[in-house]
């Protein structure tokens, strides 16, 4: 038997990336996928690794992939302390991955509409648990890889975010969603006057709804949406940055997430930097 603190071979690396990859661009396509069948002709291809080894396997990919500005696959919680040859590797094979990333680009630039739902109420799920990625591998919105010649990679998840059709339609669902909640608590003067600040105050708001306690006190929200899996990350701004910290007790995030197959969203309320790690992407720059 294989001893689980053995580090991975490259022909280990290389087919489980590779089984990665093709449950990746078969779940964006809407495709069922078995991921338990996947695992076990992928495990036939390894060194008696157990089970909990290649899930963790698969969870490092996850964390690579944001890293490299990239969906990953949904259920695979993102992971980090990976071993330094699977970034190698995922970093030179995805350029390759035409297909994919043909799909990912016309994915993140489409328009987008919010879905009309029976039950908007039944779309609020838990947050998830923190997500343990290294910040000392900081992610770049603009990242070489060294495989056969320097080729540039686009991050397509700060592609997605600058896509103004998905985050309109994100805020738009999250407004449904604070009247459908106000009016369930039987506060109809209260939905009636919930308002998408956004767009007619404009982003020197700090937030994108101004909404409301089942008492009349403001609720404040902030809405980032993405197409992807629940733990991709998002973009905040510094002004949104500055608001949620001086009325923290009244700012709430929403993410709203899987908006373009099955749209969920969860809650956190209070700054940002307090609900959520932030990292440095980009900096304001002048000669001096």
């Amino acid at each position: 038997m294989t001893s689980r603190a053995e580090s991975w071979s490259a022909v280990e690396v290389e087919a489980i990336v590779g089984d990665y990859f093709s449950i990746l661009d078969k779940e964006l396509r809407g495709e069922d996928v078995n991921k338990t069948d996947h695992r076990r002709r992928l495990m036939r291809l390894l060194k008696d690794r157990p089970a909990s080894s290649v899930e963790r396997k698969h969870q490092n990919i996850s964390a690579i992939l944001i890293q490299l500005g990239f969906p990953y696959i949904s259920g695979y919680k993102p992971l980090g302390n990976y071993q330094h040859l699977l970034h190698e590797v995922v970093s030179a094979r995805l350029p390759h991955e035409r297909g994919l990333l043909a799909l990912v680009a016309h994915q993140v630039d489409r328009p987008a509409e919010a879905p009309d739902l029976m039950n908007i109420l039944a779309a609020l799920v838990p947050p998830p648990e923190g997500v343990r990625i290294p910040l000392g591998r900081k992610r770049e919105k603009r990242t070489p890889y060294l495989s056969h010649g320097a080729r540039y990679q686009v991050d397509y998840l700060a592609r997605e975010a600058r896509n103004r059709s998905l985050g309109t339609a994100g805020e738009e669902f999250a407004l449904r969603f604070e009247r459908a909640r106000l009016l369930d608590a039987g506060k109809a003067n209260l939905a009636d006057r919930v308002e998408r600040v956004s767009e007619s105050r404009g982003d020197i708001v700090g937030y994108d709804i101004q909404s409301f306690e089942t008492n009349g006190r403001d609720r404040m929200v902030e809405v980032k949406t993405t197409g992807y899996a629940i733990q991709t990350p998002f973009y905040v701004t510094g002004n949104e940055l500055s608001v949620s910290r001086e009325k923290s007790d009244r700012y709430h995030l929403y993410r709203v997430f899987a908006f373009r197959s099955s749209p969920r969203l969860f809650t956190v309320s209070g700054a940002l930097d307090e609900v959520c790690s932030l990292q440095p992407s980009e900096y304001f720059a002048w000669v001096s």
